[in-house]
């Protein structure tokens, strides 16, 4: 708890209040905007309540100054705006504090978003600091007023905790579900790149076995070296057998059909673009894939749109587009795990993907695969 105490008091936090918003500029100019406001209204009710001593600019830069470090820093905010209370009682006007008028609109704000983003031991402690500098302005003023504020003020701050750790645990619990399907999906790559390794190793087999009948004068030594490989692969591909069961669900069976690759591509869109190029089989299999999960996500979220895909080579790597334009009102359904699952595919390759909406409201997924030293 010291630990905490010392963490609310003098460490700064990397909490920022509108993080991964979508319109996070909008918000925060918002936020300046309506710190502006009480700053002017604090300042006009000292100024108001005494005569002008110079000291409300002081009082106007405290209040605008937490509101803007709230987006960089919720306990630096809290601390701001708990010292600003503290000259508030100093300077005098009890208008000007924490107790009347603007100075909810300044103290409250603050207070609820460190509750919103901040854990139960450091909202434990700022309750306690904050119930104490309340009780101190209520002191010096009207005492009988300490009750229902420290008590409206601690509450606001756990319904922000509440809801605070609603969203923690939903974002935890999204975290450990991506997690999951990309766990899974590294299990699928697995079991299809068996397929894949597996064919190259019986290549290995076969030509090692037939290497002293289709080299002419090969040595005994080159044969028994020959034979040894052939025995190393065929080990090799039993191996992979009992690793793949491993993989395999226990109601899974066996897929005996052979893995698709780029050629396949047209099967799914006939009208697709595929550049007419060998590569690896396992970038053939990730590219379809790709292929095969980004028609799937269009189909179902954005029914009836229309759909372009383009498979080219492009300074050393497999680019493949796939946009699909706005289409109908989404049909639902899916694990939502099909980005996830492209993105681990094409991290097998070392390459990347990126995912997002166009501006005509459609969908695009570009997936860029190295191909390597072919």
């Amino acid at each position: 708890m010291i630990r905490t105490f010392l963490q609310v008091v003098l460490l700064s936090d990397r909490t920022r209040v509108f993080d991964g918003f979508r319109f996070r500029r909008y918000a925060a100019a918002a936020l300046l905007l309506h710190g502006l406001v009480v700053a002017i209204n604090i300042s006009v009710g000292y100024v108001q309540a005494r005569d002008p001593d110079g000291w409300w600019p002081l009082l106007f830069a405290l209040v605008l100054g937490s509101f803007g470090l709230l987006l960089r820093s919720a306990l630096g905010a809290w601390r701001l705006a708990t010292a600003g209370v503290v000259v508030a009682w100093l300077l005098g006007p009890p208008d000007a504090g924490l107790l009347q008028g603007w100075g909810w609109c300044w103290y409250l704000p603050v207070l609820v978003t460190v509750g919103l983003l901040h854990r139960g031991r450091v909202v434990a402690v700022v309750a306690s600091l904050t119930t104490g500098v309340v009780y101190l302005v209520s002191a010096a003023g009207n005492l009988d007023l300490f009750p229902p504020t420290a008590g409206f003020l601690l509450l606001c701050l756990a319904l922000g905790y509440a809801f605070g750790s609603r969203g923690r645990a939903e974002q935890r619990f999204h975290a450990e579900r991506d997690a999951k399907a990309a766990l899974v999906e590294r299990a699928r790559i697995a079991r299809e790149m068996h397929d894949v390794v597996a064919h190259h190793m019986s290549l290995v087999a076969v030509r090692c076995e037939t290497a002293p009948y289709r080299i002419a004068g090969l040595p005994e030594d080159g044969v028994r070296e020959f034979a040894e490989l052939g025995d190393a692969a065929r080990a090799a591909i039993t191996d992979m057998q009992g690793l793949l069961g491993v993989l395999r669900a226990t109601d899974q069976r066996a897929d005996r059909a052979p893995q698709p690759g780029l050629a396949d591509i047209r099967a799914l869109a006939p009208r697709a673009v595929v550049a007419d190029v060998a590569v690896p089989s396992a970038v053939g299999l990730t590219a379809y894939r790709v292929v095969q999960e980004a028609l799937t996500n269009a189909g179902r979220h954005a029914p009836g749109s229309s759909v372009s895909v383009v498979v080219s080579v492009v300074d050393g790597a497999l680019e493949v587009f796939v946009r699909n334009t706005a289409g109908g009102p989404s049909t639902g359904g899916g694990g939502g795990h099909g980005l996830v699952g492209m993105r681990e595919r094409v991290a097998v390759h070392g390459g990347s993907l990126d995912a997002s909406s166009t501006e005509d409201g459609g969908f695009a997924v570009r997936a860029r695969i190295p191909l390597g030293e072919r």
